[in-house]
Order: structure tokens, then C-alpha cells, then sequence
């Protein structure tokens, strides 16, 4: 029998322009919707990392992280 000792998972994520709306307007909503998913983050208690957060040229977001996998142990994963 085997039983998962830590677990977490590596996403990258990328918060994209919507095309069909002003280009000011699309950079503020994906300005609000990143930091909603961080608020989230920390509302939902897991554990998490974020290794890079950039911004693009065109003014989406690239953020890339570590977080706790459903409610395993992290094990040294965020050392």
C-alpha cells in the first residue's frame, strides 16, 4: 500500500488582456483579477509560494507558484 507522504503543485499561471474591450481597461481588470486570486490564496489557508510574478509587455501577468496540494503536508517543498 501506498499513501502520498507531501504533496504540492507548480502552476504557472497567466492573467491574459481581454481583446474586446480598451486596452487600459483590460490592463486594470487583470490588475483586479490577480489580486483577487491572491486574496483568495490566502482566504482558502493553504500553504503557497509565489517563485515569479511579471508583467508582460502587452500588460497581462505571468505568475508563477507552489501551493498546497488539497490538504496533504507540504513536506520541505516550501523551504
Amino acid at each position: 500500500m501506498k499513501r502520498v507522504q507531501s504533496a504540492c503543485i507548480c502552476q504557472t499561471l497567466h492573467f491574459v488582456l481581454k481583446e474586446e474591450i480598451p486596452h487600459d481597461v483590460a490592463v486594470s481588470l487583470v490588475n483586479t483579477e490577480v489580486e483577487k486570486y491572491k486574496t483568495d490564496l490566502e482566504k482558502s489557508g493553504s500553504r503557497y509560494r509565489i517563485l515569479d510574478e511579471h508583467r508582460e509587455s502587452d500588460g497581462s501577468v505571468i505568475i508563477k507558484i507552489i501551493k498546497q496540494y488539497s490538504n496533504c503536508d507540504v513536506g520541505d517543498y516550501m523551504d
